[in-house]
């Protein structure tokens, strides 16, 4: 048994290092553009991934670049007319979104931090406490779609239940990870937050995640987590001033957020999405903090549904 658990740790521990060599890979190509074997191998000579400092042989370069087309669908072609240099095909797809960008620039940061061993402490970091136990066992039944079984404790009950679910999919929101699952006693599709869970296993049942299923396409008129097929979908405009425009701005509070009629004092921003209860919170708290006025001009019925959760129409500086 004690081989047994030494094997398993050693090779979740090699697994561990071919990964971030492959995100090392990956993210040296896309930030040099164009670049030549020889450049790679001088750039590993001086990773700190490269703890027997050796250089990186031509075959596993290879093997390495085949393995990262098939986890990442990330292409490394070569141009040969130009002195065989190496390039992401494809490379503006980086830049849009996804696990490809979190991985890279997860990487990025954690390699600049190796790096400089001094300022360790001088960079902190917000923590998802839900995604240190259970996230890893729930990856891996989506890769080898098995069902799971989970004990969960919602915040509505005070005792826990046990129950079989198909994972379909995970979203990271506000610190907290969920997911996404079919269960099999009714076929229904819900939410879990992985800080609500108790226990976790994958079971040996297989599952199939059906054809037309699109993570993306289920939260895209969803601000958050909330999927509720109650809230149409329906046009939402907004009129932000002061400060609070640029924190909006910069950090878009839904995919589909447009500006318009920009003047020096206010912007309008639209979107178009739910209306659900975890939006109508977010205005709120735009609400609260901004230093010039803040309108919700349509629907009507989110402007009346605003007034009525307790801001004072008599205080001018807030027009809900």
């Amino acid at each position: 048994m004690g081989q047994t658990r030494n094997g398993r740790s050693s090779s979740k521990s090699n697994a561990g290092v071919l990964f971030n060599r492959y995100v090392w890979l990956v993210d040296t190509i896309y930030r040099a553009g164009r670049i030549s074997f020889e450049e790679i191998n001088e750039r590993w000579l001086r990773s700190s991934l490269n703890d027997t400092g050796e250089e990186l042989p031509v075959k596993t370069f290879h093997n390495h670049k085949n393995a990262i087309q098939q986890m990442f669908d990330i292409d490394i072609a070569c141009d040969r007319r130009d002195g065989y240099v190496y390039y992401i095909e494809h490379a503006e797809d980086m830049e849009q979104g996804g696990v490809r960008t979190w991985l890279l620039n997860t990487f990025a940061v954690n390699h600049l931090i190796n790096e400089s061993h001094h300022l360790k402490r001088r960079i902190l970091f917000e923590e998802i406490p839900s995604g240190q136990r259970f996230l890893t066992t729930v990856i891996e039944a989506m890769r080898d779609n098995r069902t799971l079984e989970l004990t969960y404790r919602s915040f509505w009950r005070t005792e826990a239940s046990t129950f079989e679910v198909a994972p379909f999919c995970v979203k990271v929101f506000r610190q907290r990870w969920y997911l996404v699952a079919r269960s099999v006693s009714d076929g229904k599709l819900r939410i879990y937050g992985l800080d609500r869970i108790e226990e976790l296993h994958q079971t040996e049942h297989p599952f199939e995640l059906p054809a037309d299923f699109d993570a993306h396409g289920y939260f895209a008129d969803s601000f958050g987590i909330i999927v509720d097929e109650e809230y149409s979908v329906e046009r939402v405009r907004v009129r932000i001033g002061g400060i609070q425009r640029d924190y909006v701005r910069t950090l878009p509070l839904h995919a589909s957020q447009t500006e318009s009629e920009i003047t020096e004092e206010n912007s309008v921003f639209e979107y178009r999405l739910r209306p659900t209860v975890d939006f109508q919170q977010e205005l709120l708290t735009h609400a609260v903090n901004a230093d010039g006025e803040m309108e919700v001009l349509e629907p009507l019925w989110l402007r009346e549904r605003m007034q009525t959760i307790g801001f004072d129409l008599q205080h001018n500086h807030l027009i809900l």
